[in-house]
């Protein structure tokens, strides 16, 4: 009598999940395709997963992760069983994909980038799409399928890039939120705030409502004008939703905060930084009209039950005490002014003297003006090397940081730049971690972790990245 056939071994999960993740990544190649034709067909091939769930879809130069962690807080705070979706990660890519802030296993990553693959590939022989996936498409089109076999009540939906032309707008949204505009991605969005704002008020779509942040006038018109065509209702940062009576504590920050009919007292919020009060009350915004859009009342416990829970990692994050550390993912000039702002609030009567900060950043980042919203901080800077072919080297580095800085050391890794900064770290002083996700990243990942190929959004190649105005590394001259 034959003996039966074996079944063919399924791979570990964890064999399964590297397999599946080098192949997204080799996506890498293909850059940003601005556009829904493809995550359209890719999502028609799943069976409609977007359509699954309804959602809040949140755009912005700055502020939109957060503004969705807090928004996700909130509803998951009223019972509703939550999507998160932003990107990119810090220590591993199932960060990106979460349900009630669990992220996505390792064997469901792997399953659903295989079912978006072979949906691909079919549309591609077919000639249905007209190229391959990008890398965004993909992630944007597992999230999606993920959502939809978790059964979330709400997905919370950060844009990529823009809006208008981004995978993420074809989402059953019944909020849209705008944090603010600036300019950013230039070639892909358009040379002005303006044009940019266009992009972004793309979200807007009949039967929603929308919250809008504090944002250029011109900026301001363009979004209002989008809004008013399509009838989307807009509530405003700083008009119909306020904050009011910020203090500061050890844990975070406390704040009123006013919505049409309604006031909040003393609400809490473990999270530092000037721009975290305008970015809850964005949250509480867009909850507060999700709710209404579903039948649903909001609720002030919840409220407070959702922000005092709240989580984002390495954005002012203290990650140490004694003497204090913070990490901090600015790799912006303004989000550079930004968290200097926000540390002088922290530690008015911090001497630069006594501080230290470790900084690395890619190619592509105005490095200079980075560095000058930096100086004031602190009088010794580590610069490190990072772990991507996008990456300044430690010697453009220096060459930047001459003039700006009293001391600039090398140091050999992250880790090790820590490690240096803390011992120069004056005992009254601060430690500040900054410049890049990729840098926060490594900080962050588990030792020994080896199944997570990259650490943050693929995007330009070094090449592209010249030729679209990376920032030279020019040195100034001159004493601090």
């Amino acid at each position: 009598m034959p003996r039966p056939r074996s079944l063919p071994k399924r791979p570990p999960p964890e064999s399964a999940y590297r397999t599946a993740l080098e192949s997204l990544f080799s996506r890498r190649r293909f850059g940003i395709q601005p556009g829904l034709d493809v995550i359209r067909s890719l999502c028609e091939g799943l069976g409609h997963p977007e359509r699954a769930f309804p959602s809040v879809h949140i755009t912005g130069s700055k502020g939109k992760g957060s503004t969705a962690a807090l928004t996700e807080a909130v509803l998951r705070a009223h019972g509703l069983r939550t999507g998160l979706f932003t990107s990119p990660h810090l220590a591993s890519y199932r960060e990106r994909i979460e349900v009630d802030r669990e992220p996505i296993p390792r064997e469901e990553v792997a399953g659903a980038i295989g079912r978006v693959e072979a949906v691909a590939a079919r549309l591609e022989s077919t000639g249905t799409i007209d190229r391959p996936p990008t890398f965004f498409e993909v992630t944007t089109a597992v999230a999606f399928d993920w959502f939809a076999r978790s059964r979330v009540d709400v997905g919370v939906i950060e844009v990529g890039i823009g809006g208008r032309l981004d995978s993420t707008n074809i989402v059953d949204a019944r909020v849209g939120v705008i944090t603010m505009i600036e300019l950013e991605h230039t070639d892909v969005l358009g040379a002005t705030v303006e044009a940019i704002a266009h992009q972004k008020a793309g979200i807007l779509k009949p039967g929603m409502t929308g919250v809008l942040g504090e944002v250029p006038a011109g900026a301001r018109a363009v979004v209002e004008a989008e809004a008013s065509r399509a009838g989307v209702p807009l509530w405003h940062l700083g008009r119909e939703v306020g904050v009011e009576h910020r203090t500061l504590s050890e844990e975070g920050q406390q704040f009123d905060l006013r919505l049409p009919g309604l006031r909040l007292s003393e609400l809490h919020v473990p999270l530092f930084g000037t721009f975290q009060a305008g970015n809850t009350a964005l949250a509480v915004a867009a909850a507060a009209r999700f709710l209404s859009a579903t039948g649903r009342a909001l609720s002030p416990d919840a409220v407070r039950n959702g922000l005092s829970t709240a989580r984002w990692a390495g954005r002012l994050e203290r990650a140490g005490r004694r003497p204090d550390l913070f990490y901090d993912v600015a790799h912006t000039p303004e989000s550079a002014r930004a968290l200097a702002r926000s540390l002088a609030e922290i530690a008015p009567l911090s001497d630069p003297a006594e501080n230290a900060i470790v900084f690395g950043c890619l190619r592509g980042k105005q490095l200079a003006p980075i560095l000058d919203a930096l100086t004031p901080l602190a009088h010794t800077l580590f610069v490190v090397p990072l772990r991507s072919d996008r990456a300044f080297s430690v010697a453009e580095l220096k060459a930047a940081a001459a003039g700006r800085f009293r001391r600039v050391v090398v140091a050999p890794t992250p880790a090790d730049g820590v490690r240096l900064a803390r011992i120069a770290t004056g005992p009254d002083g601060f430690t500040l971690v900054v410049g890049s996700d990729y840098l926060i990243g490594e900080l962050v990942r588990p030792t020994g972790t080896g199944d997570e190929p990259d650490l943050s959004d693929p995007g330009l190649g070094p090449s592209d990245e010249v030729a679209h105005g990376a920032s030279s590394p020019a040195p100034r001259k001159g004493p601090t």
